[in-house]
């Protein structure tokens, strides 16, 4: 009996499954999200974000048509029918960043169809995508970022020193390597070497695509103290960051971590594991770091993501031209 394709797996889904939507729609949103798997290479996580923006906009369109909406339908939608789809969701509460996000899956299923000969939503390029305020990341103070990972900070916690060790690790790798959380919990015990034994890592970010980043002295010895106390085994292919229970461990578990550690340093809100990865990226550049070399370290698929990084820094700008030009 032959394995069966993973792909064709996916694309085979019971139509039924999508109660409001019409079999037609329902088998190519089911053939588009085998695409986006196997053919785009997104993570499973961006995959079913765009399934359920998708899914949010039948939804609507069901009750907004009074029926199940099927291709010839979507076909024929008005520029005044997204709109009021877009009305229905502000309603909701939802922002023009969660706008945006859910008009750009719409929009990417309704390529798929005109690349496949299924109907041309032409409602959806007619209306404009909601502005959204362009947000600077909010890095940490170098002393601050070095804190975070000092177990010595946390000397009153009460839990046990292996998970102290575990999450000064994680956030020593954060700011370090400049990884996401979901790379730095994503990691194989093999994957990281021993204390002196290597100086980099290779990680796998989003789309799947890998990349190496640093590994610092500081980061490989923190990591190996975590892992001389474990009380779990850790096998090479296994993970790396384990739970209480020794499963992999969560992501909203070191979120955590860093609301005790906010409380703890007098840190801001915007205090997050996310904002280690700023301050990775916003102090290499303070300190003569290369735009270019950066990007590859983030991950970053467009310099114009890490340019982001330059209007941060603002301080160090005016200090240099301050120093430097000559009417300054």
């Amino acid at each position: 009996m032959t394995k069966a394709d993973p792909q064709k797996k996916v694309a085979e889904k019971p139509a039924e499954k999508l109660m409001f939507a019409a079999k037609d729609v329902a088998s190519e949103m089911a053939r588009w999200l085998a695409h986006l798997a196997a053919e785009r290479r997104m993570s499973g996580k961006t995959v079913e974000a765009y399934a359920r923006d998708v899914r949010q906009f039948l939804v609507f369109l069901a009750d907004h048509l009074g029926g199940k909406p099927t291709l010839s339908q979507l076909a024929k939608l008005a520029p005044q029918d997204v709109r009021a789809f877009m009305a229905a969701r502000r309603a909701d509460g939802a922002g023009s960043r969660s706008l945006m996000r859910v008009l750009a899956g719409v929009r990417s299923f309704a390529r798929f169809l005109e690349r496949n000969g299924k109907g041309k939503v032409g409602a959806l390029a007619a209306v404009r995508a909601p502005k959204v305020a362009k947000t600077l990341p909010k890095p940490l103070h170098i002393a601050a970022a070095r804190q975070v990972a000092d177990i010595d900070v946390r000397a009153g916690d009460d839990r046990e020193p292996w998970i102290l060790a575990r999450d000064a690790a994680v956030l020593a790798l954060l700011y370090g390597s400049g990884l996401r959380i979901s790379e730095a919990l994503g990691l194989a015990r093999g994957a990281v070497p021993a204390p002196g034994q290597g100086d980099a890592i290779t990680v796998t970010g989003k789309g799947n695509k890998q990349r190496m980043v640093p590994l610092l002295p500081q980061v490989a010895q923190s990591i190996a103290d975590y892992v001389a106390i474990c009380p779990y085994g850790l096998p090479a292919d296994g993970p790396l960051f384990v739970g209480a229970r020794g499963r992999p461990l969560s992501p909203r578990i070191i979120q955590l971590v860093m609301e005790r550690l906010r409380g703890v340093l007098n840190l801001p809100d915007s205090a997050t594991p996310h904002a280690l990865r700023h301050s990775f990226a916003t102090h290499l550049l303070a300190r003569g770091g290369d735009l270019r070399a950066i990007q590859e370290l983030l991950g970053h698929a467009s310099l114009s993501t890490t340019q982001i990084y330059t209007a941060v820094d603002t301080d160090r700008l005016l200090k240099v031209y301050r120093s430097t030009h000559p009417r300054a």
